[in-house]
């Protein structure tokens, strides 16, 4: 992996980190499953209008919207909306690392070397010892241990559209990522109107019309464009160019940039076990994932270009 390429996962970690605290804030007005909905929303109707549909296997491309867009969201967002602290979700839901190297391993072949499966283990110990951690501070197992479980789902549904992505090859990974973001709205409406009310939703975004919603608006904006349009079509630059098991450990600097954002602006402080726990996690996720043997040339794939549009198009989340 080149410099260049590194100074991007850096720069994703950075913008997915400070994503948290956008999150916290938009579900302080919108319902999760709304939220969700909304924030793809927004991008997937210029993309449909004006970006051609990248050349990749719609198999691929499903698999990114439903694994990356939908999964990821409608559980993470659940989590937080039941108690999930702000940083500790930042981290939890960088299980998406070992598990994008898991599912390498079963769907793609990607071998696992030792090394590889005791970061693997001992990242799984720290993950254990947050729950442990939240189950003894709130003291009722259902209140402290669904938001984990969760926020574990959501790293899970991360992971798939890793596969997703890497597979889909695509000749311009921003094409690829907008119209990923086609994909969850639809089933994400649905989901809110069943569960939250078929009213809800529309109700809290025109309370975010007014004065004291611009918060909202914000926070929309900032996942819309800067986490999702910007971040995640760096990622699937990234993710085209390298193995999984490469790009995935980037991920793991993103709880670092959101419990340290969480601390300062929402003056969230975690306890000293989940504290460890974090430290462990880091420490088993990097010195696990990348193998020691990986050869650093990328393949062969054109440098990050803008899409190319007949007319000009609005910024994607």
């Amino acid at each position: 992996m080149t410099n260049r390429d590194r100074l991007l996962g850096l720069t994703v970690a950075l913008l997915w980190g400070l994503n948290f605290l956008a999150i916290r804030i938009g579900l302080d007005h919108f319902p999760p499953f709304f939220f969700a909905a909304l924030r793809f929303l927004v991008i997937a109707i210029p993309v449909v209008l004006f970006v051609p549909r990248p050349n990749v296997p719609i198999r691929w491309l499903l698999l990114y919207g439903v694994g990356f867009g939908v999964l990821q969201f409608a559980f993470l967002f659940w989590a937080m909306n039941t108690g999930m602290p702000t940083g500790l979700a930042s981290l939890v839901l960088q299980s998406s690392a070992p598990f994008t190297v898991l599912l390498g391993a079963a769907l793609l072949g990607e071998r696992v070397s030792r090394r590889q499966a005791l970061g693997i283990l001992v990242a799984m110990a720290g993950m254990a010892t947050i729950g442990w951690d939240r189950l003894h501070t709130a003291g009722n197992a259902s209140t402290a241990l669904l938001p984990v479980l969760l926020t574990l789902l959501g790293g899970l549904g991360w992971a798939l559209g890793n596969i997703g992505s890497r597979q889909a090859r695509p000749d311009n990974p921003m094409r690829l990522t907008l119209w990923m973001a086609v994909i969850p709205p639809l089933p994400m409406l649905v989901v809110s109107a069943v569960v939250e009310g078929p009213t809800a939703g529309v109700h809290a975004l025109r309370d975010s019309l007014s004065v004291n919603g611009w918060p909202a608006l914000a926070a929309l904006a900032y996942i819309a464009v800067l986490a999702t349009v910007v971040g995640s079509g760096l990622w699937t630059y990234l993710m085209s160019r390298h193995p999984a098991g490469v790009v995935a450990p980037f991920s793991l600097l993103v709880p670092i940039v959101g419990i340290a954002a969480a601390w300062l602006v929402l003056g969230e402080r975690p306890s000293a076990l989940s504290l460890v726990g974090a430290a462990v996690v880091v420490v088993g996720c990097l010195g696990g994932m990348a193998r020691a043997t990986v050869s650093t040339a990328p393949r062969p794939t054109p440098p990050i270009a803008a899409v190319t549009l007949p007319t000009p198009v609005a910024a994607r989340p």
